[in-house]
Order: C-alpha cells, then sequence, then structure tokens
C-alpha cells in the first residue's frame, strides 16, 4: 500500500539532483533558438541538426531531452514540433532573458556551502547588480547599470500585467514608481490609463535611461523623471500613489524600514503604497520563497524572501494603514499588497 507513495518521493528526489541538468537542457535551447526555429512548424531530426550546428546525435539527445520535459514534443519518428511549455516562451523575450541570467547564479552555486559561509569571491550576481555592493550606488555610471536595467525592463511586463489586473490604478491622478528601472512599468501604465500623470525615481543613471527610453516612445510628455538614493535622498513629492515592484525583496529588513518611511512621508495623506513581488510562503510555489529566492538573494550579498505577513509588520512599523493582499493570475510571478497612508 506504501509503494506509490515511496514512488512520487523517489521521483521528487530524483528531480532535486537532476534539476540542473534540466534547467541547462532549458538554456542550450534557449541559446540555440530552438524554439524561434520550430515556431515555423515542426521539422526533421536532420535539419535541425543542420540548423542548431549540431551533429545528428548531439541534436537527437538534446531534443529527446527537451521533449521528456515538454519544451519540445515528438510528430513522429525524427521529426520535432514546439512543446506546451516551449510556446510559452515564444514572444517573451523576459523569461529568455531571466534563463541566459541564471548562469550567473549557478556559477555562484558551484559550491554551495562556501556561499552559506561566506567564503566565496568574486561572485557573479553580486557583480551583475552593483549597486548592492557599493557604497554610493547614486555614483554609478550608465555603463555600470546597463546590463541589469536591460534585463529587469526585458522582464518587467509580466509582472505590469499582473498589476493591472489587481489594483484600479485608474482611481489616481498620479503615480510615482520608486526604483522603477527604466519605466517597463509605467509604459504598461501609460498605455493602460491616458490620465495618469507618471513620475519615477531611480539611481541617476537609470533615471535617465528611462527618460531617454519615454522620449523614444513618444512617452516624453508624461514622465518626470528624479535620480537619487533612495536610502539618502527625499522622495519627490505630489504622488497619491507609490509603487515598488521588485524591490523589497532586493534589501534586507533595516534598509526596508528606512524605503518605506521615505515613501511615507513622501505620499499625500490617504495615499495608497502599491508593493508587487514574488513572496515566500506562496501556496503551490512554496520552493521558490526560500528555496530559490532565499538562495538567490544570498548570492547577490542582500535581501531576502518574506512573506506578505513579515511585509505587513515593516509597512505597520513604517507607519502605514495595515496591508491587504490582492488577488494575482500568477502569484508565483508576483503577488500585491496594497496599503494606505493615515
Amino acid at each position: 500500500m506504501t509503494r506509490p507513495i515511496a514512488r512520487r518521493r523517489s521521483r521528487a528526489l530524483f528531480d532535486l539532483c537532476a534539476g540542473f541538468v534540466y534547467s541547462q537542457v532549458l538554456a542550450a535551447c534557449v541559446r540555440l533558438d530552438l524554439f524561434g526555429i520550430l515556431a515555423q512548424g515542426p521539422q526533421a531530426l536532420d535539419v535541425l541538426a543542420g540548423r542548431l550546428r549540431l551533429d545528428r546525435e548531439a541534436a537527437a539527445s538534446l531534443l529527446e531531452a527537451a521533449a521528456d520535459l515538454r519544451l519540445v514534443a515528438r510528430r513522429g519518428e525524427a521529426r520535432y514540433g514546439l512543446g506546451v511549455l516551449g510556446a510559452a516562451l515564444i514572444g517573451n523575450q523576459g523569461i529568455a532573458a531571466m534563463v541566459e541570467h541564471h548562469a550567473m547564479l549557478y556559477a555562484d552555486l558551484r559550491d554551495p556551502v562556501a556561499l552559506l559561509r561566506g567564503e566565496t569571491t568574486g561572485r557573479a550576481l553580486a557583480a551583475f547588480w552593483p549597486y548592492a555592493a557599493d557604497d554610493q550606488p547614486a555614483t554609478l555610471n550608465e555603463e555600470s547599470v546597463a546590463a541589469y536595467s536591460r534585463l529587469m525592463t526585458s522582464s518587467q511586463p509580466m509582472v505590469a500585467a499582473e498589476i493591472l489586473d489587481a489594483y484600479p490604478l485608474r482611481r489616481h491622478r498620479c503615480l510615482l514608481d520608486v526604483g522603477g528601472g527604466e519605466g517597463a512599468f509605467l509604459e504598461a501604465v501609460a498605455g493602460a490609463i491616458p490620465g495618469l500623470d507618471l513620475k519615477l525615481f531611480d539611481l541617476p543613471a537609470v533615471a535617465e535611461r528611462a527618460k531617454n527610453r519615454f522620449a523614444g516612445l513618444g512617452y516624453a510628455n508624461r514622465l518626470e523623471t528624479y535620480g537619487g538614493d533612495f536610502f539618502r535622498d527625499t522622495l519627490p513629492f505630489g504622488a497619491d500613489v507609490i509603487s515598488l515592484v521588485r524591490i523589497l525583496h532586493d534589501h534586507d529588513d533595516d534598509g526596508v524600514l528606512t524605503l518605506l518611511r521615505a515613501v511615507r512621508q513622501a505620499l499625500a495623506p490617504g495615499g495608497t503604497l502599491l508593493m508587487a513581488e514574488p513572496m515566500a510562503g506562496t501556496r503551490g510555489a512554496e520552493a521558490s520563497g526560500n528555496a530559490y529566492f532565499g538562495l538567490y538573494l544570498l548570492a547577490m550579498g542582500q535581501g531576502r524572501p518574506r512573506t506578505p505577513q513579515r511585509i505587513d509588520q515593516l509597512v505597520s512599523a513604517a507607519g502605514f494603514v495595515k496591508s491587504r493582499l490582492l488577488p494575482t493570475n500568477n502569484p508565483l510571478l508576483a503577488r500585491v499588497l496594497a496599503a494606505r497612508a493615515p
């Protein structure tokens, strides 16, 4: 009677051991543009081997592995098409960019015990997010912020859609996005809510990139940009809603409390604080909290995953009215908390 349970647990343990290999199959598919090639229709193994510039045996190994992972689908003998998971990546540059980005995380996790003990040096993730280790992040130049700004811009639209579905921003007159990067979230807001005034605050070099990007999109008259360090500089006044999109989990508790108090000072009385990010304790996505984000942020050098309850404690300590958790379509991607200023 216990045999099915033992089998399930054996499979689960094997998947833990094999997870890195699975992720590398996905990385190979992305780097070889396999999904883009198969978007043109199912193709024979020999044709795919040539297009991937792999010998037939190597191509077969990759395609069979990808088929078992539902990234591609077998379409007859030695013929392959898109699988259900591979199809999800078509046209989604954010996911592809994150897949490529994870090579840095895997390098930092090469010796997990050394990482946990703080014995590793030259961490790839810490170098990628320079503001995490820089005592004066506001002095970073455009070259230093370009790579991570591009990554966040490519992945932000997925989160923006979750926020727009979860919260009625139309009820507000002015939105300030703190740590808004190149303005990808505000770009989505601008398209959805034409009458909303938009402000963005980020490091000076990042804010300048946002300003130039919005000008290129034809939204120059919709956005005011402000450069500074939100731990040291005063945030701009005038907004009745302030958003923190994928910001809190990048920082330790003391820094988060400092930021939340700065937001409280900048927010109009009765205004709304909107927080969106993946959170620990999400039902059905527990492993993404402390297991994935916990180790990712450890490698990054700061930050921690938090439950909605822990965020609410910090929000209350900063002077806000108790927050409320809003339902989202994909809580693995982002959960949304809203709190009100007195």
